[in-house]
């Protein structure tokens, strides 16, 4: 068996990585030089959901698993990416007609992957008016046996401003109810163009976390 290529499917981390509303910002500063210390290092601050990240079910309930407590076997499987472009409409719900035609693949052990094409709004203002999942489609795909759903855009759930309320957070809920977790702010999804993608979203092992960032990734394996 050979990974014959990988495709990246997270946002770089930096001082102008946008993040959901109200999160700290990430701060990299130079700690070490070579020239001054004989090595370089960088001081990093930031969000434990800065970027590309996982969601623990701690992010939403209060006695679920920590990010370090999720097994690692959770982050690593099979994946389905699903094109839901023509559902993804600005803040309006993905029903299960835009799922259901990938069905037949999701199972157990199977890592979802919504591609609705939002990433292309990353680092604007327009990026948090995203399309999300609907509560009941996702009962569906957790009925089939997912526990690992991703998305290239700031939520799952619809992300609340000013002039929307907003619905909740129905997805986080029954996500984390089912022992599950999200991965958030993905991109690149429109590269994974071969079958049967093996898709990585191993987040770091921060103790007692609601959250880390992740290097997702999907690979192509070939025997």
């Amino acid at each position: 068996m050979q990974v014959t290529r990988v495709v990246d499917l997270s946002v770089p981390v930096g001082p102008d990585t946008q993040v959901y509303p109200g999160d700290p910002h990430a701060r990299l500063t130079v700690h070490s030089t070579i020239a001054e210390h004989g090595f370089n290092l960088l001081h990093v601050e930031m969000g434990s959901q800065t970027g590309t990240h996982v969601d623990a079910p701690y992010h939403v309930e209060q006695d679920a698993p920590t990010i370090d407590e999720v097994p690692l076997s959770t982050f690593v499987g099979p994946g389905v990416v699903a094109d839901v472009r023509g559902a993804a409409r600005e803040r309006e719900p993905i029903g299960w007609p835009a799922l259901a035609p990938y069905a037949d693949a999701l199972r157990p052990g199977v890592i979802l992957l919504l591609h609705t094409g939002w990433s292309r709004h990353f680092g604007t203002d327009h990026y948090f008016g995203h399309p999300y999942l609907d509560a009941s489609a996702c009962r569906r795909v957790l009925d089939l046996g997912v526990r690992v759903i991703g998305i290239d855009a700031t939520s799952p759930d619809e992300t609340p401003d000013d002039n929307h309320a907003g619905v909740g957070d129905p997805v986080h809920h029954l996500i984390a109810s089912a022992g599950g977790v999200i991965v958030e702010n993905l991109r690149g999804l429109a590269a994974v163009d071969f079958p049967s993608p093996l898709v990585s979203v191993l987040p770091i092992a921060l103790e007692h976390a609601d959250g880390a960032p992740a290097r997702a990734v999907a690979m192509r394996v070939e025997a």
